[in-house]
């Protein structure tokens, strides 16, 4: 199984990562992990600090020459900002007391429940490690995983479907053509009309000094039947991703496929049908050391399919077979640069709530940590069924669970 733990607050010297349970061979290269850090802090409306930081990873374990080793990988991402926060932020005592107390709580943030249940008058022990700062590690823990699923022929789209009211409509697009034109665009939307509309109302959203929240959405391809399980409630594999993408700051709500659209159907309108097209044998399919890709592109032409995929994927907590779909409501920024209304903790007086530097709207880059905690989670559903300590053994394992599926 894969596990990892993220550290460091926002504006310490350093954030870090260290993630065990990645089989050992799978070749790294730390310029994926630093696109894939770029790309969760480019957007359209984002804030100033994505301006100052350039985020950068440092691989100092677990990798050796270019692959893993078997050993826990630990990665450090340093804050360019540090050498301003030096002081006020270290963790050493003799520097207690320098920089301003943080006394009055934002609404929307963890500050006052953080402050009451860890027992801090200064908010800045809470606000900067809930900040979304974190999540750069999640990241880059996830832009490992995504090498290692991409070996399996697994491949992960995100794309922003609405933002403030505005909808995309991606109804006639393939993955492959929602990834291209996603990542060509500043909101990650698909839709180009939708995108000009939504742009607008971020500019409104910004003058009024205000913010903006959307929904995004994770699409998984390449999956094989069988990850995850309905024997145990915390196995099971939709509730792992909604756990997963619930963490993210900010997100207020998670669907798998259809979602809330059940709702407002009958059964025979929503539930997948089950087909089955029998194998035509072909001289020309790869055989023995053809990559798992073409194997899988050529098996997805017969053997049991359907003609819908309103379960995104999964049924029973099992993936079966069809694109995973999973979708992440962002609420609106919190912190706005007209204030909310709040109370001070050591007075008890109401002021407006203090102005921490924020974005307007962040919903494309909250899609590229979507994307990256739900590698972690397929990846690890992967490893739980066909895993081995190096991925040479993890490759036979599937090869030999493909040719049980090829046989049922």
């Amino acid at each position: 199984m894969i596990k990892y733990l993220t550290a460091g607050e926002s504006h310490g010297s350093a954030i870090s990562a260290i993630i065990e349970g990645i089989p050992a061979g799978l070749s790294i290269e730390e310029d994926d992990i630093n696109l894939d850090l770029a790309r969760r802090q480019v957007g359209y409306g984002r804030g100033q600090r994505m301006k100052i930081e350039r985020d950068r990873v440092q691989i100092t374990s677990g990798v050796r020459w270019g692959k893993t080793i078997g050993s826990p990988i630990h990665m450090l991402i340093y804050n360019k900002e540090w050498e301003k926060w030096k002081e006020e932020m270290s963790p050493f005592p003799i520097y207690e007391g320098k920089g301003k107390r943080v006394t009055r709580p934002r609404p929307g943030h963890a500050d006052l429940a953080g402050a009451i249940k860890y027992n801090h008058r200064d908010i800045r022990n809470i606000l900067e490690r809930a900040s979304a700062r974190e999540t750069a590690c999640r990241v880059a823990v996830g832009s490992l995983t995504k090498c290692f699923l991409r070996g399996f022929g697994i491949m992960i789209t995100v794309h922003v479907i609405e933002i403030g009211g505005i909808k995309a409509n991606i109804n006639d697009l393939m993955p492959e053509q929602v990834y291209k034109r996603a990542e060509s665009s500043e909101l990650r939307c698909a839709d180009g009309d939708a995108e000009r509309e939504m742009k607008i109302k971020i500019d409104d959203a910004k003058a009024n000094g205000d913010s903006l929240g959307g929904t995004f959405e994770v699409i998984v391809t390449g999956v094989p039947i069988g990850l995850g399980t309905y024997t145990q409630w915390d196995k099971k594999l939709d509730g792992r991703i909604a756990h997963a993408l619930m963490s993210i700051q900010a997100i207020k709500g998670v669907e798998i496929g259809l979602g809330f659209g059940y709702v407002k159907r009958t059964g025979s309108q929503v539930h997948d049908e089950i087909f089955y097209r029998p194998r035509i044998k072909d001289d020309n399919e790869p055989k023995g050391q053809n990559s798992n890709t073409e194997v899988q592109r050529l098996r997805s032409e017969w053997g049991f399919f359907r003609n819908t995929n309103n379960a995104g994927g999964i049924e029973g907590g099992i993936s079966n077979g069809e694109p995973i779909i999973a979708r992440a409501a962002m609420k609106p920024i919190p912190t706005l640069s007209k204030p909310l209304q709040s109370v001070d903790i050591d007075t008890k007086e109401s002021f407006e709530a203090s102005v921490e530097r924020s974005d307007t709207c962040a919903v494309a880059a909250a899609g590229i940590i979507g994307e990256a905690v739900v590698a972690i989670e397929i990846a690890n559903a992967f490893l739980e069924k066909f895993g081995g300590d190096s991925i040479e053994e993890t490759k036979r394992n599937y090869e030999g669970y493909l040719r049980h599926v090829e046989n049922f």
